[in-house]
């Protein structure tokens, strides 16, 4: 991930006059544009010649933006921020104090925790600053040669790269940037290709409900155009730069919180991301929604429990009173007559069970248990009424009260 990096002076160079004139720096005609696109004709020819492609510093073609930002200067002595041209600055700084937020940023990045958090050797004495004149020198280094030429092999060995710029930038400007892009070969085509002559679409990026930038992508190379940003697009949009780079290098946002962001391409809702605080994301949600399903569904299983045990203690209960009434019946069912129960004997209710159709399970008892509960000799002792019954009456009764049984034994129906 790249932003408004300086990668093809070929095309970067000759993008300060195209990107001055459109954002109404210098007039078209104008002495001042005059002037300029002389010295751009030099820088050209020196493009042009041996090597001139294989040199990241061309002090012909540098000279363009230093003289650009000096005829500009107003009549406060104010010249373009070359970081931003929506501010100004004192000549010659022309932005090299800006942000202003450097006098916080140089002590906290030389703080000892800080150090140790991003893994730098503390035997480095000499602290962060911003724009170190000794790293200047070694990247200024007259043999160094472009990066557009190390771009191609990254991308065909498949390392994704995304390049992004913001609008107001004017030292590394996005004009050259795309220039590049469009000229550059690599994967089998020429700049956004998908196939011969046809280009990726440019699609338009809305961030929260507002417009945002362009995306374009083609065979692992994704450009992103930041609108109202400058050459330092995060500090300017802090909220749309943390979106963009969740995205490309596919951050769990589940791990790291943040407020959600609705972010579209061409109108097309994308997933969340997490750019702020808050634990929310689309992760999180489904986690969320996952853990509301497991809480449903233990009500559910908890009330279907008790609804369970209400059932069976109903059925056990039911099913306890339905035997103990068929049980009741089967043994002491009584037929009432005359609205007493106690007008019959139960012996005479035992003997006369055959001829009453009232009892409709009197064929199941067994009449030898009347017998073991009233044994013949003293039923005879208790009914006989006098000395004259006759042996013969006697043998009738006995023989009468000892019927066999009509079934073998009794169960118990349950």
């Amino acid at each position: 991930m790249i932003g408004n990096g300086w990668i093809s002076p070929t095309e970067q160079y000759q993008a300060y006059l195209t990107f001055a004139y459109k954002e109404g720096l210098i007039q078209g005609g104008s002495q001042i544009a005059k002037k300029l696109e002389t010295m751009q004709s030099v820088c050209l020819s020196r493009l042009d010649s041996s090597g001139g492609t294989d040199r990241v510093d061309i002090s012909d073609c540098e000279s363009i933006l230093q003289e650009l930002l000096r005829l500009t200067v107003d009549s406060d002595g104010r010249c373009y921020n070359m970081y931003d041209v929506r501010l100004r600055d004192e000549y010659p700084s022309c932005g090299m104090k800006w942000p202003p937020d450097l006098q916080y940023v140089t002590p906290y990045l030389r703080r000892p925790d800080v150090v140790k958090a991003l893994n730098i050797n503390p035997d480095k004495k000499t602290g962060w600053e911003e724009c170190s004149g000794a790293v200047s020198s070694s990247f200024r280094a007259k043999n160094s040669v472009p990066s557009i030429q190390l771009l191609p092999g990254l991308l065909e060995a498949g390392i994704p790269v995304l390049l992004f710029s913001g609008d107001k930038d004017l030292i590394c400007n996005h004009i050259g940037t795309e220039e590049l892009i469009s000229n550059m070969k690599w994967n089998g085509g020429t700049g956004f290709e998908t196939s011969p002559g046809v280009w990726a679409p440019r699609r338009d990026w809305t961030f929260e409900g507002e417009p945002a930038g362009i995306y374009q992508q083609a065979r692992n190379l994704t450009y992103v155009l930041f609108y109202n940003a400058s050459h330092m697009v995060p500090y300017d949009v802090p909220r749309r730069s943390r979106d963009m780079f969740d995205r490309f290098i596919k951050v769990d946002i589940a791990s790291i919180g943040g407020q959600p962001a609705e972010s579209r391409i061409d109108g097309e809702k994308l997933p969340q991301t997490s750019v702020g605080g808050h634990p929310n994301s689309t992760a999180v949600e489904q986690q969320e929604k996952e853990k509301l399903k497991q809480a449903e569904w233990k009500a559910y299983a908890k009330s279907g429990e008790t609804a369970l045990l209400v059932v069976i203690v109903g059925v056990s209960l039911w099913g306890f009173l339905i035997w103990r009434s068929r049980r009741r019946n089967r043994r002491y069912r009584e037929v009432y007559q005359n609205g007493s129960a106690n007008s019959r004997s139960v012996l005479d209710r035992f003997r006369n069970k055959r001829s009453e159709a009232t009892d409709i399970e009197a064929g199941d008892f067994d009449e030898s248990e009347l017998d073991r509960l009233h044994p013949p000799e003293t039923e005879r002792e208790r009914y006989s009424i006098g000395e004259d019954n006759s042996d013969e009456e006697d043998q009738d009764q006995q023989s009468e009260t000892r019927k066999p049984a009509d079934e073998p034994g009794r169960q118990d129906r349950r």
